[in-house]
C-alpha cells in the first residue's frame, strides 16, 4: 500500500482542486449575452460569409497548412529523437550514430524554423488582404446609406464597426484558426506518437483529460463574464471619452473640468477592476492546468519507474529509460495545446461578435438607391418643380405637407420661414439626401428618380449649415480630390466671392487645412 502512496497524494490533490472549482462553478451565474448584445447569426452562417473573403486565398492556405504540418513534425518526433539518444547513451554508445541523432535532430529543427517563417509571412499577408477587403466593402457600404439611415447610427459605433471590430476578424484570420488547428494537430500527432512508444503509460496520461476538459468548462464561464465585464467598461470610457473630448471647450468655458475628471476617474477605476478580474481569471486556470501537468509527470515518472526497476511496464511491455523521457517531453506538449486552445475560446468568439456586427451594417439596405432604368443626366437647363411632396423624418410627424411649387432655370429664390419649417429639407430632398414619402420633385420635367443620384448630386452644389472640412489644403477641399483645372476653381471661387479670402492666404489654394479646421475660423470655413 506504502508503494502507491504517490498515486493516493496526486490523486487527491486532483480530487480537490476539482472539487472546489466545480462548487464555484455551480454557485456563479452567468449571463446570456455574453458579448454586450444578444447574438442572432449563428456562428456557421457567419462562417460561410467570412468564407467569401477567404475564398480567393485558398491556394495560400493550402500553402499554409502543409507549412504547419511541416512545423509540427518536429514537435511530434523530436522527443523520440531525444529518448532514443539516451537510450544510446546507456546502452551501446556509438559516436557516429550520435553525430547521425544530432544530424537529424538539428536538420529538422531548421526546417521547422523555416517552414514556421514562411507560414507566418504567408498567413499575415493574406490575412491583411482579407481583412482589407472585408474593412473596404464594409466603408462603402456605410457611404451608400441614406443619411436618414446615418443619423440612426452614432459615429462612433461606426468608427468601431471599421477599426476595432475589423481588427478582431484580422486576429482570428491570421492567429485563432490558425493556432486551432495547429493544436488540434499537434495533440493528435503528440497523442498517436505516445500510443506507438507506449500505449499503456499514454493511457495513464489520458485518465487526466477528463479533468482538463472539466476545468476548460468551467474556465469558459468564468472567463466569458470577466471578458463580458471588460468589454462593458471599456466601451463605457470610449464613449465617455468621445463625447468629452469633442465638448472639452464647453467644459471648460462652464468650468466643469474637476468635475469632468471625476466621473472619468470613476468609469476607470471600474474599467482596471474589470481588467484585473479578467487577470485573476487567467492567473487561477493555468496554475490548475499546471498542476494536471506537474500530477501525470508525477505519475509518469513513480509508474515508469517502478517499471523500469522491475524490468516489466504497464501490461506487461518493458519501460526503457528513453521511453520515460520522451513521454516527459511529450507530456508537456500535449498539455501546452490544449491550454491554448482552452484561452483562446474567448478570442474567437469576440470575432464571430464582431463579425455578427460588421454584418449587420452590410445587410442594412439604403433607403435612397438607383432606380431600375436610372440614368445619367448630361446637361440640365434648370427648372425644378415639387409636385405635392410630403416628408417626414420620423414616423408621419411631416415636415412638408403637399409642397408644390417650381423654380424657372437663371431664377433666384429664397425660402424664408420659422426654424424647422422645411427649408433645408428642401435642398436635402432635391439632392436626394433623403426620398419623399409622396409626390414627385422634376429637374426640366424629368423625376429626379430616373437620375443616377451620382449624376444628379455632381449637378448641384450644396451649402450645408453645418460646415465640415477635411484635413488637407483649401484646393483638396474645393475640388474633394476631382481632376479640376487651376482655371476652373479660380472660376468657382470668384463666384461665390471667396477668392480676395484665399488670396491673402499665405499659400493660396495650397494652404494647409487642420484636422477639424481648427486653423480657420467659422466665417472662412463657410
Amino acid at each position: 500500500m506504502k508503494d502507491y502512496f504517490p498515486l493516493f497524494a496526486v490523486g487527491a490533490i486532483v480530487g480537490i482542486a476539482t472539487l472546489v472549482c466545480f462548487v464555484a462553478f455551480a454557485f456563479v451565474k452567468s449571463k446570456k449575452e455574453a458579448f454586450g448584445f444578444e447574438r442572432n447569426m449563428k456562428d456557421g452562417e457567419l462562417i460561410k460569409r467570412l468564407m467569401v473573403y477567404a475564398k480567393p486565398y485558398a491556394g495560400s492556405f493550402v500553402a499554409i497548412f502543409f507549412l504547419m504540418l511541416a512545423a509540427i513534425a518536429y514537435d511530434v518526433i523530436s522527443p523520440t529523437l531525444v529518448g532514443r539518444i539516451e537510450e544510446m547513451i546507456r546502452g551501446d554508445f556509438a559516436l557516429k550514430s550520435l553525430f547521425v541523432y544530432i544530424g537529424a535532430f538539428v536538420s529538422m529543427l531548421v526546417v521547422s524554423a523555416a517552414c514556421s517563417y514562411f507560414q507566418s509571412i504567408i498567413l499575415q499577408r493574406t490575412g491583411q488582404k482579407i481583412i482589407s477587403s472585408i474593412r473596404e466593402d464594409l466603408f462603402s457600404h456605410i457611404e451608400s446609406l441614406s443619411h436618414g439611415q446615418l443619423n440612426e447610427i452614432p459615429v462612433g459605433k461606426l468608427v468601431t464597426r471599421v477599426s476595432n471590430d475589423c481588427e478582431a476578424i484580422s486576429r482570428m484570420f491570421t492567429q485563432v484558426i490558425f493556432s486551432l488547428v495547429k493544436n488540434s494537430f499537434m495533440i493528435i500527432g503528440v497523442l498517436a506518437a505516445m500510443l506507438i512508444l507506449d500505449y499503456g503509460l499514454t493511457l495513464i496520461v489520458l485518465c487526466f483529460v477528463p479533468f482538463i476538459i472539466l476545468f476548460t468548462v468551467m474556465f469558459r464561464k468564468f472567463s466569458r463574464m470577466a471578458y463580458r465585464k471588460e468589454k462593458e467598461r471599456m466601451t463605457d470610457v470610449n464613449t465617455f471619452l468621445s463625447e468629452n473630448l469633442s465638448g472639452i471647450k464647453i467644459t471648460q468655458i462652464f468650468g466643469r473640468t474637476a468635475r469632468k475628471n471625476a466621473e472619468f476617474s470613476e468609469r476607470n477605476k471600474k474599467l482596471e477592476r474589470a481588467i484585473m478580474g479578467e487577470i485573476y481569471v487567467f492567473a487561477i486556470f493555468r496554475p490548475v492546468v499546471y498542476t494536471l501537468y506537474f500530477c501525470s509527470v508525477l505519475v509518469l515518472f513513480f509508474l515508469g519507474g517502478k517499471g523500469y526497476l522491475d524490468g516489466v511496464g504497464i501490461m506487461g511491455k518493458a519501460v526503457t529509460s528513453g521511453v520515460i523521457v520522451s513521454f516527459y517531453m511529450y507530456i508537456s506538449k500535449f498539455f501546452d495545446p490544449i491550454q491554448t486552445l482552452a484561452e483562446q475560446f474567448n478570442t474567437l468568439q469576440s470575432a464571430f461578435a464582431s463579425a455578427e456586427k460588421i454584418f449587420t451594417i452590410m445587410d442594412i439596405e439604403p433607403s435612397v438607391k438607383d432606380g431600375e432604368g436610372a440614368t445619367d443626366i448630361d446637361e440640365i437647363k434648370g427648372d425644378i418643380e415639387f409636385r405635392d411632396v410630403w416628408f417626414a423624418y420620423v414616423g408621419e410627424e411631416w415636415v412638408l405637407k403637399g409642397v408644390s411649387f417650381k423654380v424657372n432655370a437663371n431664377e433666384t429664390v429664397a425660402f424664408v420661414g420659422a426654424t424647422g419649417s422645411g427649408k433645408t429639407t428642401i435642398l436635402a430632398l432635391l439632392c436626394r439626401n433623403y426620398e419623399a414619402q409622396r409626390g414627385e420633385i422634376l429637374i426640366d420635367g424629368r423625376d429626379i428618380r430616373s437620375i443616377k443620384i451620382s449624376s444628379l448630386r455632381r449637378k448641384f452644389g450644396q451649402m450645408m449649415q453645418d460646415v465640415f472640412l477635411f484635413a488637407g489644403t483649401v484646393r483638396s477641399n474645393l475640388t474633394l480630390l476631382e481632376d479640376f483645372s487651376d482655371e476652373e476653381i479660380n472660376a468657382a471661387v470668384k463666384y461665390v466671392n471667396a477668392d480676395k479670402f484665399i488670396a491673402g492666404l499665405k499659400n493660396g489654394l495650397d494652404e494647409e487645412v487642420r484636422e477639424r479646421s481648427n486653423n480657420f475660423s467659422a466665417g472662412e470655413r463657410q
